[in-house]
């Protein structure tokens, strides 16, 4: 797709474009700005007991191509890369941490069903900058009290919001500065209940088409996340440290004074 796009002079945008959300991108404004120094190394959690409690039909969401890395570690993998740029390397072990569930709502409920895919997923990702990042992702893990996602720079931390959202809280917690971590105001207009602003993608692709230039969430970058979360895959089944092959530019930060309401980019 991304080939054929640029034979023909196309733009594809994809998601996910949460990192479009003030939060996301308060965030990248306080990296950009030297507010906790260099990046030097970050964590991120995704902690869950899974989707069957929920949803109807969760099966396939336990099979290969699923599980937790990539129906929900790909938003953390994503405003990653749009925080810290492309990843290098990746190291990884994987395990399944149940191999039956039991669907627990809907016409199927109470139906069990075997597991097809790992459901605790460790890796290390070693990015361009030389900032190393811890992620797990799981369905099985129940109250952890993790953070979504840490960055630990030279000068303090970044404590960014849900990955899986719009909005906030983006807390910093600078060295030497008493009283731990502290709330900054979201830089950018994203209303209080725009949590779930699904479509923002879409909008600012049709921007960047009448404006000539790339979109902030652009295809290279979901090629190159897909390839860091197969190189993952790649790693835990061979043991060893996997290059990823591709790499993508950051996209650039959305613009000051901008409204983050699906729609309303301008």
């Amino acid at each position: 797709m991304l080939r054929t796009a640029s034979e023909r002079g196309l733009k594809i945008g994809c998601a996910p474009d949460t990192m479009l959300g003030a939060g996301i991108q308060t965030s990248r404004k306080l990296l950009d700005e030297g507010a906790i120094g260099r990046p030097l190394g970050g964590v991120a959690f995704f902690m869950s007991p899974g989707p069957e409690s929920w949803h109807p039909d969760p099966v396939f969401l336990y099979q290969q191509g699923a599980g937790p890395l990539y129906d929900v570690g790909v938003y953390y993998i994503s405003a990653l890369v749009n925080l810290l740029g492309p990843v290098a390397s990746v190291s990884a072990f994987g395990r399944m941490l149940y191999p039956e569930r039991v669907i627990g709502s809907g016409p199927r409920a109470g139906e069990s069903f075997r597991v097809g895919t790992d459901t605790y997923v460790a890796a290390v990702l070693r990015f361009e900058n030389e900032a190393l990042v811890n992620l797990i992702a799981s369905f099985g893990v129940w109250g952890a009290g993790l953070p979504r996602v840490q960055v630990y720079g030279g000068d303090g931390i970044l404590d960014v919001p849900d990955p899986n959202t719009f909005g906030g809280p983006v807390r910093v917690n600078r060295h030497g500065v008493e009283g731990g971590f502290s709330e900054v105001p979201l830089a950018f207009d994203n209303p209080g209940d725009c949590r779930n602003c699904r479509g923002m993608g879409a909008a600012d692709l049709a921007e960047a088409v009448r404006e000539g230039r790339e979109p902030r969430a652009p295809g290279a970058i979901a090629y190159h996340v897909l390839d860091v979360m197969q190189s993952i895959g790649e790693s835990s089944a061979l043991g060893r440290h996997v290059e990823v092959e591709s790499t993508c530019e950051r996209p650039a930060p959305m613009p000051q004074g901008t409204a983050l309401a699906e729609g309303e980019l301008r």
